[in-house]
């Protein structure tokens, strides 16, 4: 495991739980306004993971969960010995994903090593490439992930940061049919952490977001707003 960093406190990150938030380096796209591009397109200094299960054995009773972020997760290769070892601890486990790699996804969920999913949905699925900064990005992967979650009984939500350039109310009649059947959206202001892929994004007004949750609510029944 590759871990970019950790956050020792959340009370945020996993509905309902007392966490800390662990990061993992590396990641299969390029969205521009990915906030953690130390994570992703450069080299960090990160943590060892014998650190960091030491931090866990002495936050047990204080902690109830811990949130697997990154970066994409799922790249690493070890992931499930290091989800299992968290699980082996008591801590219940939200994993974080793009979505990109769904096989994996499946076989995290049926080996029942994680609790939670938050899905990002980067965009309606005829701009995607454009959000993920890929070209001609295909999106059967994580359209497949979506459908896997939707069919699933574990708790999940689906998530976009929606940036004032890359969206538009409009584009989530897309979204809104594609995920129709879904629990829970949620909409993420865009905040500018300093450390951004790209250039030029810029937080959507409120009055945006409230058009798109709008929109959203003729699809799925909970739709809200974070930040």
């Amino acid at each position: 495991m590759k871990l970019g960093g950790l956050q020792k406190l959340t009370l945020l990150d996993y509905p309902g739980k007392v966490a800390c938030t662990v990061f993992t380096a590396g990641c299969n796209l390029r969205c521009p306004f990915c906030h953690n591009a130390s994570l992703v397109v450069r080299e960090c200094e990160g943590i060892a993971q014998s650190v960091f299960f030491d931090f866990l054995a002495k936050r047990k009773g204080v902690l109830d969960g811990v949130c697997v972020t990154g970066g994409e997760p799922l790249l690493q290769n070890d992931i499930m010995d290091f989800l299992a070892k968290i699980k082996s601890m008591g801590y219940a486990v939200k994993l974080d994903t793009n979505g990109t790699l769904p096989d994996k996804l499946l076989e995290i969920m049926t080996q029942g090593l994680v609790d939670y999913v938050a899905m990002d949905i980067k965009a309606c699925l005829s701009r995607y490439g454009e959000a993920v900064g890929i070209r001609g990005y295909a999106t059967e992967g994580v359209e497949r992930s979506a459908d896997i979650l939707i069919k699933s009984r574990l708790p999940y939500e689906f998530r976009t940061t929606v940036v004032d350039q890359l969206h538009d109310p409009v584009d989530f009649e897309q979204v809104g049919r594609w995920l129709k059947g879904a629990d829970k959206f949620y909409l993420q202001r865009f905040a500018d952490s300093g450390d951004l892929i790209g250039e030029g994004m810029t937080q959507p007004s409120e009055y945006k977001l409230e058009q798109i949750k709008e929109v959203l609510l003729k699809y799925i029944p909970t739709v809200e707003i974070r930040g």
